[in-house]
This record gives structure tokens, C-alpha cells and sequence, in this order.
């Protein structure tokens, strides 16, 4: 009897060691994680391209929470729905997504408007917003109204040799001459955009981008 006590003690004191080496473990493994702190600042950059027809290095969720950051208080769904169309559009036709994407947010406020062209038309780009008699142009879809804008940034940033792979259906496309006349978003001012300041406040916001 003795002996068989002295055996399950032997047992029952190697199984608390056990436990207590493998908590621990756990507490030193998650005390380590804690000092890390790893957070959104702290995120090595990873550079994003200026070219417009560059492939967008940003997946949809980094452009979700980079959109986040600027506006918390909009759609969400609407948000990722459409941060996952433009990596879909711009991937179709070989044009930067993280410019279309960072063009979108400037043009629409974050998709807050405000200006011409209203929320409900899915106009993404300000395209054909001249005046109050020439608001700008209407889609009946989210993902037409992104690809609109595709098209119209593919016109600006690839030359005449460089086709559509889907139908096309913006109506200025057409306008945009020469083809290729801003191969990247410093040549988007003064061409697309009157404001003088026009890149800089894209290149503000692709900076930003980079952090996400």
C-alpha cells in the first residue's frame, strides 16, 4: 500500500509540473506578444506605384481599412464592396488599383459627395461633371459605374496599341487624346483634373495608403 501511494503521488506531483511548466509557457508567450504592441503606426510602408498602369500592390482589405480611416462612420459593407470591385476592374484591365481606389476617395469625399454629382448615380470619378446643366454621367451599377472610372483612368495612363478587354462603356473614353497622355498621376494635373494641386493630393493620400 505504501508503495502504491508513493507511486501516485510521484504521478500526481509530475503531472503538476507539467501543468504548471506548460502555463507558464503560455503566460511568458502571450506577455511577449503583449510587448510587442504591435500597431497600425508601426507597420513596415510597402510602396505603392505612381504609374497608372502599374499593378496596384494593395489587396481589398487594405483599401477597406484605409478608407476606414478617413470616414468610420460610412457603409462598411458598402465600403468593402466596393474596395473589392476595384481590385477586380483594375485587375481586368491592367490599371493600378490603389490609384483608382485613392482617385475614388478624393473625388467622392470618400464617398460622402457633396459636390456635383450625386451618391446614388455611381458616378466614382466625377466623369462628365462639367456644371449644373452637365452634372456628370449615371450607372445603374456600383461595378459599372467602377468601371467607368477604369476605363476613363486606362485611356489616360496606356497608349493606342493598349485595348479594353471589357466592353466599353465609358463615353468619354473617346475624348482622351492623345492616348496615354498621363502615364502617371503627376500628368493628371492639368489633364484630368484643372487643380493645380491635383497630384499632390493624390500623392498625399497614396502615402497614406502605404501604411495600410
Amino acid at each position: 500500500m505504501v508503495t502504491m501511494n508513493k507511486k501516485n503521488l510521484e504521478i500526481t506531483f509530475n503531472y503538476a509540473a507539467c501543468l504548471f511548466i506548460t502555463f507558464s509557457f503560455i503566460i511568458f508567450t502571450l506577455s511577449a506578444c503583449k510587448s510587442l504592441d504591435i500597431t497600425q503606426d508601426q507597420i513596415e510602408p510597402v510602396p505603392v506605384s505612381r504609374t497608372i498602369a502599374d499593378p496596384g500592390v494593395k489587396n481589398a482589405d487594405s483599401l477597406y481599412h484605409f478608407f476606414l480611416s478617413h470616414c468610420p462612420n460610412q457603409n462598411r459593407l458598402k465600403a468593402k464592396k466596393i474596395a473589392k470591385i476595384y481590385i477586380e476592374e483594375c485587375a481586368a484591365e491592367g490599371i493600378n488599383s490603389d490609384i483608382a481606389f485613392v482617385q475614388m476617395c478624393h473625388e467622392t469625399n470618400f464617398l460622402r459627395y457633396g459636390n456635383l454629382v450625386k451618391k446614388e448615380w455611381n458616378n466614382f470619378c466625377g466623369l462628365g461633371a462639367i456644371n449644373a446643366e452637365q452634372p456628370g454621367l449615371r450607372f445603374k451599377t456600383m461595378q459599372l459605374g467602377v468601371r467607368a472610372h477604369v476605363q476613363h483612368l486606362h485611356a489616360y495612363g496606356t497608349t493606342e496599341d493598349v485595348i479594353l478587354n471589357n466592353e466599353l462603356i465609358d463615353p468619354r473614353y473617346k475624348y482622351v487624346r492623345p492616348r496615354g497622355k498621363a502615364p502617371d498621376i503627376e500628368g493628371l494635373t492639368g489633364t484630368w483634373a484643372a487643380d493645380r494641386g491635383y497630384s499632390d493630393k493624390l500623392e498625399k493620400l497614396l502615402t497614406e495608403l502605404e501604411n495600410f
